[in-house]
């Protein structure tokens, strides 16, 4: 029976373990291992590949292991490795011999003290490929898919009987059949016919229901509320993509420093089957810097404070601050505070519910602006790439331009949708980021009423070797349609020139020009930007550049408006968290004058 020959080579694994622990208490000098062979016979270079890598034997050797007794517990370990690894390529009838000096290993006695190892042999005859005779696991879920290639006359490579077993077993688990396992199985290898007889059932059992999700581990997070945020359906028929989002809503938190969910071993009454979840707190309290410079926009500093659980529900405060353009020649010193509070699962497991206040002073080029707002919304997650915010804000602003003073009154209803596919946030080499926001804004007193529209689409696709090269594109959009320009709140219109839009350009330096020494940001804008990224080494990088951008006074495109364009290079350091960038960038068209200079962590988009 193949399951016995199974259990034989677990005792022949075993016994090699053990040879291994005893070879530690031996420690003796040893000559160097002169010659290793290591002999496949006449198979396809990818079995002799694998039988390769697979090998203790030739690990030891490229390890530079000469002790003797690490040598012989290498070697009879290698027996059942190299054995299992002819299974996984369909070869059941495989011989392997390991000779130590001429000596077969297996007859070593565990406990003889060689003083040297000179030369190991390892010869394996791999034997006929099989094939799968009769191949059947069952009985099969409706819905199920056993992997191609677990049939009747199909290669018999022994991983395909474990991912049958598995697949048959999961699709009766996905219908509710929690306890689902193998009641009988018979796995035998015809050596005349060169086939492997596979004849597996399953055991269903009874479909289940959610009982109570119970919590274990020491917690500040009341124990009512990790329930609500797991959002565990009890009473539905079990699932187990459901464990698996009841985990993800516990972990996105932020709250917990690890999460595991367990099913229970019993079944409970009316068959209902208890989950567990075992929680670790992460620290409550986070703070964090940063700083980025450029030649004209000067320096930014920033900073937040931040607690995970404030009032024992996981809710999270943040707290952010952040003064720009010090020492900067466009404009003067920006301010911005800002706090965020938000309680999860507040309607439903995966929405929750935030307050945000915020206020700044803008010193910009054209205008000065003081700026307060209050917003209540929802955060909505409707999967691992897709989640959105639906708001409502009051705001107030007092600008001061060459025209005077004027207060804007607004209330805006904002709504926010993200669909993030990127493979890393700091760092992409695949995937693409879609986000847009829809802002319908209603004005007081003398403000008009109107909709702002803004876009970002990024695409990154990586080529060569372990992605080295990686093609980056971004397409930024906005619109303001309603009041016009010098109706318009001086924040909601566009400017282009900087390290956000176009690099090269001085920080906001295209705008409308409206007569009278009177100048604004458009209703409509474009930006265009693309990289190409390469990897030196591990660490280092660089990247080539183009960026353009669009300003116009229309509410959309119409060519009235003007472009303006820049181009250069950069360094890229990867720190682990994300790279450290250093960019120089000359301008094409526009006002820019000479070469600036951006330096920040994280890829610029």
């Amino acid at each position: 029976m193949m399951a016995d020959f199974l259990r034989s080579l677990t005792r022949i694994w075993q016994s090699g373990a053990f040879a291994v622990c005893l070879a530690m208490g031996f420690v003796q000098p040893a000559a160097a291992l002169d010659t290793v062979l290591f002999e496949t016979g006449d198979v396809p270079e990818r079995v002799t590949d694998v039988l390769r890598e697979t090998s203790l034997i030739l690990a030891a050797q490229r390890d530079g292991v000469s002790a003797p007794q690490d040598l012989v517990a290498a070697a009879r370990a290698d027996y059942g490795r190299l054995v299992a690894a002819l299974y996984t390529q369909g070869r059941y009838s495989g011989t392997v011999n390991i000779l130590i000096d001429g000596r077969e290993a297996a007859s070593i006695p565990l406990f003889q003290r060689l003083t040297e190892v000179r030369r190991i042999e390892v010869r394996i005859r791999p034997g006929p490929v099989f094939r799968f005779g009769d191949a059947q696991v069952r009985p099969v879920a409706w819905g199920s898919e056993l992997p191609t290639g677990f049939a009747r006359g199909a290669t018999a490579y022994s991983p395909l009987v474990g991912d049958a077993v598995s697949a048959v077993i999961d699709g009766w688990r996905n219908i509710g059949h929690a306890k689902a396992n193998i009641e009988r199985q018979s796995l035998r290898a015809d050596h005349l016919s060169q086939t492997l007889e596979v004849d597996v059932s399953v055991a269903p059992g009874p479909r289940l229901r959610f009982g109570k999700l119970l919590v274990e581990g020491q917690s500040n997070v009341h124990t009512s509320r990790i329930i609500t945020i797991a959002g565990l359906p009890e009473g539905a028929v079990f699932s187990p993509d459901d464990v698996e989002a009841a985990a993800i809503r516990l972990r996105r938190t932020g709250t917990f420093r690890s999460v595991a969910l367990s099913e229970a071993e019993t079944v409970g009454p009316n068959n209902t089957l208890d989950i567990t979840a075992a929680v670790v707190d992460e620290k409550p309290r986070r703070y964090g810097v940063g700083a980025e410079i450029s030649t004209l926009e000067g320096l930014l500093l920033s900073g937040y404070w931040f607690h995970r659980n404030l009032l024992g529900g996981a809710e999270r405060l943040r707290i952010d601050g952040e003064i720009s353009g010090i020492g900067g020649e466009t404009g003067g010193t920006d301010y911005s505070f800002g706090a965020r509070y938000e309680r999860p699962a507040t309607i439903g497991p995966d929405t929750s519910v935030f307050v945000t206040i915020e206020a700044e002073r803008l010193d910009e080029p054209d205008f000065q602006s003081d700026n307060l707002g209050f917003g209540v919304g929802a955060h909505r997650i409707f999967s691992d790439t897709l989640e959105g915010e639906l708001a409502i804000e009051v705001r107030n602003a007092r600008v001061t331009d060459t025209s005077g003073i004027k207060d804007f009154n607004l209330l805006s209803l904002p709504a926010t949708l993200i669909w993030d596919k990127r493979d890393n946030a700091l760092n992409p080499t695949s995937g693409f980021y879609l986000a847009g926001e829809l802002r319908p804004f209603v004005g007081f007193g003398t403000t008009s009423s109107g909709l702002r529209i803004e876009t970002d689409a990024r695409t990154y696709r990586g080529f060569g070797e372990e992605n080295r090269f990686v093609l980056a594109g971004r397409f930024q959009l906005g619109s303001v349609v309603g009041p016009t320009v010098i109706d318009s709140p001086p924040d909601y219109l566009f400017y282009s020139g900087g390290g956000g839009t176009v690099r090269g350009q001085s920080y906001q330096s295209l705008g409308v020009n409206l007569g009278g020494g009177i100048r604004r940001g458009g209703r409509s804008f474009i930006g265009l930007s693309s990289e190409l990224r390469t990897s030196f080494t591990e660490k280092l990088g660089a990247v080539a550049f183009a960026d353009a951008g669009y300003v116009g006074s229309g509410s959309f495109y119409d060519g009235n408006g003007d472009w303006h364009g820049g181009f250069g290079l950069g360094l890229r350091y990867n720190t682990g968290i994300g790279p450290i960038r250093f960019d120089v960038a000359a301008p094409v068209g526009g006002t820019g004058n000479g070469l600036q200079i951006y330096v920040g962590i994280g890829q610029s988009f």
